[in-house]
């Protein structure tokens, strides 16, 4: 136990980088539009789950995603934005285009991960569509394999326009 805690103290947080790149300095440096919320919901289209992960982090104590005014809802008749990980395997398709179907306009997608994208380590698979791009209109790609929950909150911030 006690060398688990001193280890511990000696490498200090290994999922978090120096510091939140996003915090601002002081109160004045916040943007003026935190009145505006995002709704997103997850579409796990085959993915290796590794994109999945990093969500997942979005919105624990170190990246607080809800702290921007933006959230992940369970519905798609509740999201503003259908957030797509994985190469958009065959057997999902179906419900990928239900999905974006059931959103309220105005609805965006975006492709997370370079899977998402143009199909990454799955392009070319038989399974795959080779990203998720020829299924449904993407708006906003955030590359990476997978991408840091720093990169998914700086994109979604300006896409939101408060960065």
């Amino acid at each position: 136990m006690w060398s688990l805690l001193l280890r511990r103290l000696k490498m200090g947080r290994l999922t978090q980088k120096d510091g939140n790149l996003l915090a601002p300095k002081n109160p004045s440096d916040l943007p003026m539009s935190f009145k505006q919320s995002l709704q997103i919901r997850h579409l796990d289209c085959g993915s290796c789950n590794g994109c999945d992960w990093e969500l997942t982090a979005l919105i624990n104590s170190i990246y607080d995603l809800q702290h921007y005014g933006i959230d992940f809802v369970a519905s798609p008749r509740h999201a503003d934005l259908l957030m797509c990980t994985g190469p958009g395997s065959t057997q999902l398709l179906n419900a990928a285009r239900e999905t974006y179907e059931a959103m309220a306009k105005p609805k965006w997608v975006v492709a997370v991960g370079d899977c998402a994208i143009d199909g990454g380590v799955f392009k070319g698979a038989y399974a795959s569509e080779g990203g998720i791009g020829g299924v449904l209109p993407v708006d906003l790609k955030v590359p990476g394999c997978p991408p840091t929950p720093d990169d998914l909150i700086k994109a979604l911030l300006e896409f939101m326009g408060k960065r």
